[in-house]
């Protein structure tokens, strides 16, 4: 696998996300946030960034700084400031998400830890960006699932700048007219980052690892050209709506409208590749990663309908709310704990038992997790997300936090399996570290490695 060497933070990465999800579903299961309080109420936006800029932020930047060298098989360059990053960006989470709760309680110090909170946060993300950039600049021209990476680096850019400008206004610092962007800014803010950044990148990822994982041909086919340009339409159309909003001129909704319809024109095509992908694949049996994002697979195309379904009659201002659940929680998460699951044990063989391939006995990949224990919890999870999201659906807040509870329980499982994972405590003592093997950390990088 060209460009497979290890990417010294992706692990810390992989950990402050999950950290920041746990805590999110906390809130949500004990009742804090929507649909307690009103879905623009900074109680909400402080659980919305934990999810957001917190979990899938961390999460997919982790990725790109393992994979991005895969994707274009050149090393990753710039990667010194892996560190830096991690740390601005938790402080400018954590900043954010504490400056939202200050609101809420009417705390005078809120306005500085929200620009300060969003400062440090765009700071630490424009340098993910200027990574994976100069590392994509370098492999010109790039291959297809890279380009999907490059045009949601576009969109991160643009959700930055949304996000940084509406803290600002909320703090107070610009002009008391700004405000009036906030209605029309917020929901393309939300579609840039959810939609533009993590989908495209997702994607354009997906179609490099899941052939490699499922032993497919290889899934940049010609459909995927034509999902990455109605990709890049969607998201042009994205900030073009911006950019007419903010001058305030007519064609705001009719932009709207054309990216919805160029986005399910590529996720239509996606999934025709993805079933080409799932039936071509040599592993017969399939993983329990690959398993699992089946399910998010499902979510992100039953909530596409729904979205178009709810705009088209409507609805959309009293189904918004579970359909963004659905996909954020059903596509994006559910596929984000489906890929760690595979992911960590593939970067924890190849950190622990790389050194000595060839020379001593290894456990396989496939030993470093117990995949019927997990398979329960990936259930729980997907019950827990589907009940939560009908719930909000019918409006029915009791049964929307135990169905949250239910999720939390499965994602602190699902947590449990990645430390076990990182431990080797699926594998028997005896063949646990062989000689010259390097006993892996949970989230830093083995800088004194013990050998056994």
């Amino acid at each position: 696998m060209p460009g497979a060497s290890l990417s010294r933070w992706t692990m810390g990465y992989f950990a402050a996300a999950c950290l920041f999800l746990l805590v999110a579903e906390v809130l949500l299961a004990a009742g804090y946030g929507f649909p307690a309080a009103a879905i623009e109420a900074p109680q909400t936006l402080a659980v919305i960034h934990l999810l957001t800029a917190g979990w899938f932020g961390l999460l997919m930047s982790g990725a790109l700084l393992q994979f991005v060298p895969v994707l274009v098989a050149k090393p990753l360059r710039g990667g010194s400031a892996a560190l830096p990053a991690l740390l601005a960006i938790v402080v400018g989470e954590t900043g954010l998400v504490l400056g939202f709760v200050a609101m809420g309680g009417g705390a005078v110090f809120a306005a500085p830890l929200l620009s300060l909170g969003a400062l440090f946060l765009s700071l630490g993300y424009l340098t993910i960006a200027g990574i994976v950039g100069v590392t994509l600049a370098g492999a010109w021209p790039l291959p297809l699932p890279a380009r999907f990476v490059a045009l949601g680096l576009i969109a991160l850019v643009a959700t930055l700048a949304l996000g940084a400008t509406f803290a600002l206004v909320l703090s107070g610092y610009l002009p008391s007219s700004w405000a009036g962007f906030l209605p029309a800014g917020l929901p393309l803010h939300a579609a840039l980052g959810l939609g533009g950044w993590l989908t495209v990148s997702a994607v354009g990822v997906s179609y490099k690892l899941l052939p490699m994982f499922l032993l497919a041909p290889d899934g940049a086919s010609g459909r995927a050209r034509m999902v990455w340009m109605a990709g890049a339409a969607a998201v042009a159309l994205l900030l073009a709506a911006g950019l007419l909003s903010v001058v305030d001129l007519a064609g705001t909704t009719v932009a709207l409208t054309l990216a919805l319809c160029s986005s399910l024109a590529g996720l239509g095509l996606y999934l025709v590749d993805l079933l080409a992908i799932y039936r071509a694949r040599r592993r017969p049996k399939l993983e329990l990663n690959s398993l699992a994002s089946i399910a998010s697979f499902a979510a992100l195309f039953v909530g596409a309908v729904w979205l178009a379904l709810a705009a088209a009659t409507g609805r959309l201002a009293t189904d918004i709310a579970a359909i963004v659940y659905l996909l954020g929680f059903g596509w994006l998460t559910g596929l984000g704990l489906a890929k760690l699951y595979k992911i960590v044990p593939f970067l924890t063989w190849l950190e622990c038992y790389g050194p000595v391939l060839g020379r001593v006995p290894t456990p396989r990949v496939q030993d470093l997790v117990r995949e019927p224990r997990a398979r329960l919890w990936f259930l729980l999870f997907h019950v827990g997300v589907l009940s939560a999201t009908i719930a909000l659906a019918l409006d029915h807040d009791l049964l929307f936090r135990a169905a949250a509870g239910l999720q939390l329980g499965a994602s602190l499982a699902l947590v449990a399996e990645f430390l076990r994972t990182r431990h080797l405590l699926e594998i028997a003592p005896d063949k646990r570290l062989p000689g010259g093997a390097i006993r892996p950390n949970f989230f830093l990088p083995s800088l004194q490695p013990t050998r056994s």
